[in-house]
């Protein structure tokens, strides 16, 4: 492990305890994780700094799905599911990933973002009650095309936004409210979490040390992310969901324009 100060390390935990809080609420904790990691231990390869994250996020993941699954009525089975195929997803995506330029996809993914934000803000209703009785097969297969082999391959290739996108995709497809959809969105993502990290211990690209420290504060950020979007509801979720994506067409578009 690098020499890092302790002040580094320190805002690096706060850092992942707000993260965890963003991602157990709507997804999207990447977007302030991965850009603390870069710029605090920038003497590492970035293949570190993946490993790392994923490292920290799984924790914080594993709480918040653990948290909603005592409150919340969630279709494990079908969660799963989706979870595996976006396992698949992801491996795929990654085996093309070297070949895809990011500025090619940024643009692509804010006209997305700005047309799911544009959908959310003219439909209050969005996401704010569920569909009465478990989701039909037909829509089930279609969570799992869309949400787990779709989204699973964009995690894989590119990755910024893939816990907001699967919030938006279970609730359209399977009819959730947004509560239900975040719960089973952890499930989603701790599936893929694990595939990735057990890539990147296999690779020796993670830094045990720093990830156990910060995976701490990961896990209280999560914990009481879940339980305040229990608690508040979906209309608390769908303010979270709508700043999220803000952030998310910024993030892109600086990443493209400015940085």
């Amino acid at each position: 492990m690098p020499d890092i100060p302790l002040t580094t390390v320190v805002v690096l935990c706060l850092a992942a305890a707000a993260a965890g809080w963003i991602d157990a609420v709507v997804g999207g904790g990447g977007l302030l994780l991965l850009p603390a990691l870069l710029i605090g231990v920038p003497q590492v390869h970035p293949s570190y700094v993946y490993g790392t994250n994923k490292a920290v996020s799984i924790v914080g993941t594993s709480a918040a799905a653990v948290t909603y699954l005592r409150k919340a009525p969630v279709e494990v089975g079908t969660a799963v599911r989706i979870g595996l195929a976006a396992v698949a997803g992801s491996m795929a995506g990654a085996s093309f990933a070297a070949g895809i330029s990011a500025d090619v996809l940024r643009p692509m993914i804010m006209v997305v973002l700005v047309g799911v934000l544009t959908f959310v803000m003219l439909r209050p209703a969005f996401g704010t009650a569920a569909v009465a009785g478990p989701p039909t097969k037909q829509r089930v297969l279609a969570a799992i095309g869309i949400a787990g082999l779709g989204i699973g391959f964009y995690d894989g290739l590119f990755g910024p936004g893939t816990g907001t996108f699967l919030v938006i995709a279970l609730t359209a497809v399977l009819h959730l409210d947004l509560v239900n959809a975040s719960a089973t969105a952890k499930i989603v993502n701790v599936c893929t979490n694990l595939g990735a990290l057990a890539m990147f211990s296999y690779k020796g690209t993670v830094l045990w040390q720093l990830a156990a420290a910060m995976a701490v504060f990961n896990l209280v950020g999560g914990t009481v992310g879940a339980r305040m979007a229990l608690k508040k509801g979906s209309g608390f979720v769908r303010g979270v969901l709508v700043v999220v994506v803000l952030s998310l067409v910024g993030k892109l578009a600086y990443d493209q324009w400015l940085g």
